[in-house]
């Protein structure tokens, strides 16, 4: 399909799962063939290893630790605060620090093995500002999100830029956490020069940028683009490209988000409660098909209708398949507006690809869009799941992403024309 024609749309409808595409291709992998899942920089780099005993370095370090080393089938697997649809982790953060005591001017590539701030460009009179918000400065910190493609289309090959992009938007979602832990507000930005952004990061073909997050003092402030090109370090230990990944990733970051008044969510979590949800969170495997009780229901609804503090914005929808909530009809809701009763759980994990967590839980959920720009929505249905993921954790909920379903079987469940984005469940 020419780049002209790859549209976030048909990107959408060329991945889109079937019974018979399942059939035809159930996308089985070496898993000794894994690329490497950690970008590391040259050793000799400036580095600043981060304590979480100081403020600044415990609230970077907090948007990507790893929580939990676990030995599976003998391969090891570190698992971090953001979930990762096959625990492959494309996601890299790198952080532009600008008049922070103690911390060179500078882009920094956070280091998730060693908990490291590697500097990899020294700021003068330039920076990223130039490229995402022209004319400002921003006192404080510039968060990238990026991915290293190969580390998912390894496995999962075309469909792999909608887990690229459900990623980024999780990240985005544990930057967003970590800022509440830290008294931080933070401003999601999607719509910005990605394409040259890219480059003069050196990213070649093999890593691009899918958004930002903002924190700190705005000035106004000609910053000029980076005097330099970064030297390229490759994210993974080897690499094949995927060109049609390539061309849709390059179509869709042209296009322009909608865009919304900023405002800010207000939680009512406790700190110190959600910062062990935020160590914790899991996703869950199995579940033991128990009910949840509607006040926590209705309390997980109720946080993912509270606004996303972004101007780049795309609408997600919704939609609930109640098998298991206390004082519930069970059925197909749209917020808590009930749109069909029924049983639906075979249904469910049917369409799931007969996952049996998607049968079993209390809810599933799936979001749907009617979106102008793909690349965004994706990210705010991974930020929604974010939320939905440490909510959930923080009542006692087990949760877990779901990104492989019939796409247009789950369509008609639900009634819609959009395009379903996303599936999650939870449950005990």
């Amino acid at each position: 399909m020419p780049q002209s024609q790859i549209s976030g749309k048909a990107y959408h409808d060329a991945t889109k799962h079937s019974y018979l595409s399942v059939q035809i291709d159930p996308n089985y992998v070496d898993a000794s063939t894994q690329p490497s899942p950690f970008k590391v920089y040259p050793k000799f780099y400036r580095r600043v290893k981060l304590n979480l005993n100081n403020p600044v370095h415990s609230f970077i370090s907090l948007t990507s630790t790893i929580t939990l080393e676990k030995v599976y089938k003998d391969s090891p697997y570190k698992l971090r605060v953001n979930p990762s649809a096959g625990a492959l982790y494309p996601t890299e953060v790198y952080v532009q620090v600008r008049g922070i005591e103690g911390i060179v001017d500078g882009i920094y590539h956070l280091e998730v093995e060693n908990n490291y701030l590697t500097l990899i460009y020294e700021l003068i009179d330039d920076g990223l500002e130039s490229y995402i918000i022209p004319g400002k400065s921003i006192n404080g910190f510039i968060f990238l999100i990026s991915c290293v493609y190969y580390r998912s289309s390894w496995k999962y090959q075309n469909r792999s830029m909608r887990y690229c992009l459900l990623d980024s938007g999780h990240h985005l979602g544990a930057i967003a956490a970590s800022a509440f832990l830290h008294n931080r507000d933070i401003q999601l930005i999607f719509d910005f020069d990605k394409l040259t952004l890219n480059s003069d990061l050196g990213f070649e073909n093999k890593e691009f940028i899918t958004a930002c997050a903002v924190s700190g003092e705005l000035q106004d402030k000609k910053i000029r683009r980076l005097r330099l090109k970064v030297p390229f370090v490759c994210g993974t230990d080897y690499f094949e490209s995927n060109q049609f990944i390539e061309d849709a990733y390059q179509a869709t970051t042209l296009q322009k988000s909608r865009q919304q008044k900023l405002e800010y969510p207000q939680f009512d979590f406790d700190k110190d409660k959600f910062y062990q949800t935020v160590w914790n969170r899991r996703s869950v495997r199995r579940f033991r098909k128990e009910s949840i009780s509607q006040e926590d229901y209705l309390y997980i609804v109720k946080q993912l209708e509270q606004s996303i503090p972004t101007e780049n914005y795309e609408e997600i929808e919704i939609y609930s398949v109640v098998h298991r909530v206390e004082g519930m009809t069970s059925g197909l809701y749209k917020g808590t507006y009930l749109v069909k009763t029924g049983n639906f759980s075979e249904k469910t994990g049917y369409l799931c690809i007969n996952q049996a967590i998607a049968k079993d839980g209390a809810v599933t959920l799936f979001f749907v869009s009617d979106y102008l720009n793909y690349q965004t929505a994706m990210q705010i249905a991974g930020f929604l799941g974010q939320r939905l993921y440490l909510t959930s954790n923080y009542l006692g909920i087990q949760c877990s992403g779901i990104g492989a379903y019939y796409d247009q079987e789950t369509q008609e469940l639900l009634e819609t024309n959009k395009d379903v984005l996303y599936g999650m469940v939870i449950g005990i």
